[in-house]
């Protein structure tokens, strides 16, 4: 999520910035975008009990009616943070070469999740699934199944250039591929860096004969 046009909130000097009406389309846009970095703000500040609907209001410098207008938990607001998260940081690139994209894609994905202030949202919102179930419900939807799709898109470039043979089940050379990025991310807590995501890239091409 882009932070330099970010003005709403507590200043660095603890002043607090102006108010966000939001009483037309782009002063509403502006105060919405204000929440949502400001919930990502105090989540990685204070943790997700830290967290609430009043304390994002006071640091987007919007209502808290304003909010809730919006969004009816802080859950909801931190969902909606991380989606656009990663709609802004991970794409898909698509030079034509597997190996290439893969490598750039795997390496952007681990540190979109395990260094970025939007990693330590996603693993607050995996946490919370874990005794929430509609919520587990509304993440699966919403993100999970959305991101194993976008996980396959470079394997599926590939096997209709004819890089991969016909008839690969792709989920499960996702899971293989990708699975060990998440363990690490939310279980052991080691480095996902890109000496780690090129051996798993490495270890996948030579499966099928591409490295």
């Amino acid at each position: 999520m882009a932070r330099a046009t970010h003005t709403a909130g507590t200043s660095g000097t603890g002043r607090t910035a102006p108010r966000h009406h939001g009483n037309r389309h782009g002063r509403s846009e502006q105060a919405r975008q204000a929440v949502l970095l400001a919930a990502d703000d105090l989540l990685v500040e204070k943790g997700f009990a830290g967290v609430t609907m009043e304390g994002i209001a006071t640091r987007a410098g919007v209502a808290k009616q304003t909010i809730y207008r919006w969004w009816s938990t802080k859950t909801d607001v931190l969902m909606d943070a991380f989606l656009q998260d990663v709609a802004e940081d991970v794409t898909l690139r698509d030079s034509g070469d597997l190996a290439v994209d893969l490598r750039d894609y795997v390496r952007q994905l681990a540190r979109f999740l395990s260094a970025s202030d939007a990693g330590a949202v996603f693993r607050a919102l995996i946490a919370q699934a874990q005794h929430d179930p509609a919520f587990a419900r509304d993440f699966r939807s919403r993100y999970l199944d959305e991101q194993r799709r976008r996980d396959r898109v470079p394997l599926e470039r590939a096997a209709q250039r004819g890089e991969l043979p016909p008839g690969l089940d792709l989920a499960a050379e996702i899971d293989q591929l990708m699975g060990p990025v998440y363990y690490r991310v939310l279980v052991t807590d080691e480095p996902v860096g890109e000496e780690f995501t090129d051996r798993l890239v490495d270890a996948f091409l030579r499966r099928h004969e591409l490295g």
